[in-house]
């Protein structure tokens, strides 16, 4: 048998076995990546276990799990201080687009204050984060959607990032609740 021969041998054995024991590998963090459900950097903040999880989350409408998200505290005080709480827990198939503490934190305290004083105005923007329909990942590439506030979102990225209006980043996407899917964006949106 020649040397040649030999070697090709070895390496066409050797390929038998590391081919599929690195596809074993590398299988699961291929299926992660392309898994459906909740994606992006800011995940990495919802509690593993409790009212606040992922799985705590879905078992609740959409008001009431973002009250058990301390990302979200503000965004309950405003939708409380609005009288959108019923409205929001009894929508079905719903999508908020969630602005966290530091997307509020970002409008000057005094504009915010008045805001949150004024019932009207802060019924207008934050419904301007509501659609009336199940906006998930698939949909937001290039999205165009009608808000509850009758006002229109834009939405545009691949991949793990998405962008709405050209401002907001989606930081944690495709948080299911009971009634409606969550996005949780870094700016708060303003309508026109």
């Amino acid at each position: 048998m020649n040397t040649s021969h030999l070697t090709r041998r070895i390496a066409a054995a050797a390929a038998a076995v590391v081919l599929p024991v690195s596809l074993g590998v590398l299988a699961p963090q291929a299926f992660a990546a392309d898994a459906d459900g909740p994606f992006g950097p800011g995940c990495a903040a919802v509690p593993a276990e409790g009212d606040g999880s992922f799985d705590g989350m879905a078992d609740d409408p959409v008001a009431t799990a973002a009250s058990n998200n301390p990302e979200l505290s503000t965004l309950v005080t405003a939708v409380q201080k609005a009288g959108l709480v019923d409205t929001l827990n009894n929508a079905e198939n719903v999508t908020v687009f969630a602005p966290t503490n530091d997307a509020f934190a970002k409008i000057p305290k005094a504009d915010l204050d008045k805001v949150l004083a004024d019932k009207a105005t802060l019924t207008k923007i934050l419904t301007y984060h509501v659609v009336g329909e199940k906006v998930d990942k698939a949909a937001l590439a290039d999205g165009s959607f009608k808000t509850l506030q009758g006002g229109t979102l834009t939405t545009d990225g691949s991949g793990d990032a998405f962008v709405v209006n050209d401002t907001a980043r989606i930081v944690c996407g495709d948080v299911p609740t009971s009634n409606a899917t969550v996005h949780i964006i870094d700016t708060v949106l303003m309508p026109k």
